[in-house]
């Protein structure tokens, strides 16, 4: 009698170590599955506001609009909103009110980037902006 109680303790024992590693081999899966998922996704550097010390600044907002306020090359400061869009190093404004394009390279190094804006009065001003929040 002692030896069946052992055998069936053996098995209740092994039960619970098939078990165990069952449970852990699925918590590392869905681990990994949200690793993979995660690791995935890569949010664009430009999202947040960046600024320099002339006053020029743009904000980058995570649904694809911005708003900005650029010195145009007469020192008048012009704000401006729309929509952009991001193509490799390419990046496309849509300005809402006046209504044209600003396509433009972008750059950045650090924490800075580096474009290119056309104003409203076809003027192009470089920029060098420091990257102020996210």
């Amino acid at each position: 009698m002692k030896e069946m109680n052992v055998g069936y303790e053996r098995r209740v024992q092994l039960g619970r170590v098939k078990k165990t590693f069952m449970i852990v081999m699925a918590v590392a899966a869905l681990f990994a599955s949200s690793l993979l998922l995660l690791g995935c996704y890569e949010p664009s550097p430009l999202y947040g506001s960046w600024a320099d010390n002339s006053g020029n600044k743009i904000s980058f907002i995570n649904d694809g609009t911005f708003v900005a306020k650029i010195k145009s090359v007469m020192g008048t400061a012009v704000s401006y909103e729309g929509d952009y869009s991001v193509i490799d190093n390419v990046l496309v404004f849509s300005v809402k009110d006046p209504s044209y394009t600003v396509t433009t390279e972008w750059d950045i190094r650090g924490a800075m980037l580096y474009l290119e804006w056309l104003g409203s009065d076809k003027q192009t001003v470089s920029l060098t902006l420091y990257h102020t929040a996210r």
